[in-house]
């Protein structure tokens, strides 16, 4: 018997270890938990039509992924002014009122940054991608303490929309946008991919190994797989790495304690997770 139905959208999450991960918090807490992959081209549907059968069928929540988190903000209620600033939404629960969003990859994120970098702020930071994620992580960095922000898209109106959004938010804090990887990495402490390059199925790295010299740390948001090519080649060149995997592992946890308020024992967590159980 199924206590909790939970799911995720998105597109490309074949490989997607959350299934395993809600599971497992699941078994920590004495609770059956079913997690559904659900890939709106694969189901013949669009995400809308995946979305309402969700709200209708029974989920308690939803995970969302690329390409939809700022799609479904649209279709939720938002609380939090922090999301409603980041305008994406990953974490969706469904309640008598309507389904409300939250955002675990800004929260997740901020928690990954300070397992690996301690409390110092991140400093110039070259951020490469402004979808979903990257907006989640552009709030984060301001959270930590950021106060340059150098935002790179191929989509310049993207990259000019969240520079508006932050400037909004964190007026102190000085943003510039720009199409060219290279050039806004120059200066930059810190280097992060938010962009699907280098996940299964877009291989490659969204700067050139060159590029990263004089930095300090580097974040990729991918983490199927966790050693992608941007983060070999910043190891490389001796950058402080942090994972995918960190964010992929926080805005988890946090996400089942939205859904299910469940107590997570995240030492065993994550050894059960490495076994792959």
């Amino acid at each position: 018997m199924i206590d909790i139905q939970l799911g995720l959208i998105g597109d490309n999450i074949a490989q997607s270890k959350s299934p395993l991960m809600h599971r497992l918090i699941g078994l920590q807490n004495g609770v059956t938990i079913a997690y559904d992959r659900l890939i709106p081209k694969d189901l013949g549907q669009d995400f809308d039509a995946v979305f309402a059968g969700c709200a209708k069928g029974g989920f308690r929540g939803l995970n969302i992924t690329y390409p939809y988190k700022e799609v479904v903000i649209h279709k939720v209620v938002v609380e939090d002014p922090h999301v409603r600033g980041i305008g994406a939404v990953n974490t969706v629960v469904f309640g008598p009122d309507g389904p409300a969003g939250f955002n675990t990859d800004y929260t997740g994120f901020v928690a990954a940054y300070r397992a690996s970098m301690g409390q110092g702020a991140p400093g110039v930071t070259c951020m490469i991608g402004t979808g979903g994620v990257g907006r989640a992580v552009a709030f984060g960095l301001v959270a930590l303490g950021g106060l340059r922000l150098h935002l790179v898209d191929r989509d310049i109106a993207k990259a000019q929309g969240l520079a508006a959004d932050l400037a909004t938010w964190a007026p102190e804090v000085e943003v510039s946008f720009s199409a060219d990887a290279v050039s806004a990495a120059k200066g930059a402490q810190g280097l992060i991919n938010c962009t699907p390059v280098g996940m299964v199925g877009y291989g490659g790295t969204p700067l050139p190994r060159a590029a990263m010299v004089g930095a300090e740390w580097a974040f990729d948001a991918v983490y199927t797989p966790s050693d992608t090519q941007f983060l070999q080649e910043a190891a490389a060149e001796g950058l402080k790495i942090i994972s995918g995997y960190e964010l992929f592992f926080h805005q988890g946890v946090h996400a089942s304690k939205i859904f299910a308020g469940l107590p997570v024992d995240e030492p065993a967590l994550r050894a059960a997770l490495l076994r792959g159980e």
